[in-house]
């Protein structure tokens, strides 16, 4: 050692050189790990661009389709009448006062458990069954593309580890439903539109939608839409009242 230091060499310790080697290794993952992120991030870029341009494709040939229809029937005199609707938006409208327990707990299985709380639910003869018996204290309908994508984009949270998370970021989707094909906000969106095979995820990643008292306010909360309230079901109504709260 003596004769090391009286030639001028510098003595590094092994710990020093083991921690270098380390840190040049994490420097070398961490680089290869971001461009692998790059790469995979531009390819995503162009598969979210091609689904968006084929999903809007879809909803105007669709809409043309409707449109001919009504017309056809129309020229023969008579009447389109439109298939039964698959989505349900449903809004609470009313709090807890005097209500029956197992009223509140439906409204806790639909997951409104705030005033003015809005979730989608699938057309079936169990969530009719459920919501006959909650009807008094929520109103819903059948939303149209429109409201879907506006409720998404401007209230949409996610679910992320039992976490409220904002919609901010195709990511944070791809990372919760990235293995049932859903990557961006416009799979999620179809997904929830088209009530696809994969509703109830997409559904139970959704965070139920906060909305905000709507805009020049309720009529009367007590009494059936039918007969001048605002309870119960309003079908294609349910969007005008979406644009009031959104």
């Amino acid at each position: 050692m003596g004769d090391e230091a009286a030639k001028g060499g510098v003595i590094v310790p092994e710990s020093v050189l083991k921690k270098q080697k380390r840190a040049e290794e994490w420097e070398e993952t961490k680089k290869k790990e971001i461009d692998e992120k790059r790469v995979k991030n531009a390819e995503n870029r162009k598969l979210i661009f091609s689904r968006a341009k084929v999903y809007a494709k879809e909803y105007d040939e669709q809409e043309k389709e409707l449109i001919r229809l009504k017309r056809e029937a129309k020229f023969k005199g008579g009447f389109y009448v439109e298939p039964e609707a698959k989505l349900l938006f449903i809004i609470r409208i009313r709090g807890i006062n005097r209500m029956h327990p197992r009223t509140r707990k439906i409204l806790q299985l639909l997951r409104l458990r705030q005033i003015f709380n809005g979730v989608f639910l699938k057309v079936n003869k169990a969530t009719l069954n459920m919501l006959h018996r909650v009807e008094p204290y929520v109103t819903y309908g059948y939303p149209n593309l429109k409201s879907v994508k506006e409720l998404i984009y401007k209230r949409g949270y996610g679910k992320v580890n039992k976490q409220r998370i904002a919609l901010t970021d195709n990511s944070v989707i791809e990372q919760v439903l990235g293995k049932h094909g859903i990557i961006c906000i416009e799979d999620l969106v179809h997904e929830i539109l088209k009530v696809g095979p994969h509703f109830k995820e997409a559904n139970n990643f959704l965070w139920p939608f906060k909305l905000k008292a709507p805009l020049g306010g309720l009529k009367k909360k007590r009494n059936h839409y039918v007969e001048g309230g605002d309870a119960g079901n309003r079908e294609n109504y349910i969007n005008e009242l979406i644009r009031r709260m959104n």
